[in-house]
């Protein structure tokens, strides 16, 4: 079994608590925690991008997890639509993994950075968007909806991952009617459950640093819980705020990644 700490340095292990925490918070208002993660991941000398995706994923389960048990106690979310939506996306989750391997992810990256400029600028422009739950569907069509929603953000999960959250929390808004808080915390729900299928893939392939992953969970789960109680808290208006620096954030990250591959093609 490989820890990952056999010759890793104190300041990286500090390097990786802090972007646990960091991380941990932003996922647990509105996701997108993999854009401090991963990056750190990436610094651990030796780590392979395998190796570096599936820890990361091990320490994201640990805070999605902290946060959707205090989402459920604080928030009560509609188990009904979350529980579902969340199992379709554990499968499309461990789908997009196994095209991960074979398939690279700057094929999609100039799509998802449309796709985020198109949420960035609709959520700018109507500001009473999130605010209120105003379900748009009801019976079928509402948890049809929901399961579309949970399969294609899934597969995207274990396909590229950043930004997953956010995509739930807009898509959940936008197509399903719910506040931002109401989506947050099915989101955390659904996105413990796109971490575990993504994990499942990569546990019996060995790509696991077991020791790195554990210290990311213990700080994931404390970022989680932090940025979980905060939310509650704070109500659909933070969420709404801090939803658009990450996806500003989002934006400059992946279209910086698009013009450099496209630079060295």
């Amino acid at each position: 079994m490989v820890s990952g700490l056999e010759e890793i340095q104190l300041a990286t292990i500090l390097l990786v608590v802090v972007a646990g925490l960091a991380a941990g918070w932003v996922d647990a208002v509105v996701g997108g925690g993999g854009l401090l993660q991963l990056p750190a991941m990436l610094l651990i000398p030796g780590i392979t991008p395998v190796q570096a995706l599936a820890t990361n994923k091990m320490g994201s389960i640990f805070g999605t997890t902290t946060s959707a048990i205090t989402y459920y106690r604080r928030a009560h979310p509609d188990l009904k639509t979350a529980l579902p939506m969340a199992g379709i996306a554990l499968v499309g989750s461990f789908g997009g993994a196994v095209l991960a391997l074979s398939l690279p992810s700057s094929v999609f990256k100039p799509i998802i950075v449309v796709a985020l400029i198109v949420v960035a600028v609709f959520t700018a422009t109507q500001p009473t968007v999130g605010e209120l739950t105003k379900l748009r569907h009801q019976g079928r069509r509402h948890y049809g909806t929901a399961a579309a929603i949970g399969l294609a953000i899934g597969f995207y999960d274990g396909l590229i991952g950043p930004g997953t959250g956010s995509f739930l929390i807009i898509s959940m808004v936008t197509f399903l009617g719910y506040n931002f808080l109401a989506a947050s915390a099915k989101a955390k729900i659904v996105n413990m459950a796109t971490n575990l299928g993504a994990l499942a893939f990569f546990l019996p392939n060995g790509a696991l640093l077991w020791g790195i992953g554990l210290i990311l969970g213990l700080a994931n789960m404390v970022g989680g819980y932090i940025g979980t109680r905060m939310a509650v808290k704070q109500g659909s208006k933070f969420i709404r705020v801090v939803f658009l620096v990450v996806v500003g954030a989002l934006i400059c990250k992946l279209g910086y990644d698009v013009w450099v591959e496209n630079i060295r093609g």
